[in-house]
């Protein structure tokens, strides 16, 4: 069986009202990272998971979760 990273981050800034080139700066990538990431298409390190945890005070499974692929 295989697994896949989903994540929330899109949510997580809607919820902040930042765009994805505010939260660049604010945990120092480029947009082009997050955007990757929002669509899936980039895994993080665990310390840019951390960094984002950290900017949206939760935790780092509230944001990133592994869900079985069919």
């Amino acid at each position: 069986m295989h697994q896949i990273m989903t994540n929330n981050i899109k949510v997580l800034r809607a919820m902040k009202n930042i765009s994805q080139e505010e939260l660049s700066k604010k945990i120092k990538v480029s947009r082009q990272t997050i955007n990757a990431m929002e669509k899936g298409k980039y895994v993080p390190s665990t310390l840019l998971a951390l960094k984002l945890a950290q900017f949206f005070e939760t935790q780092v499974e509230e944001i990133f979760r592994l869900e079985d692929e069919d």
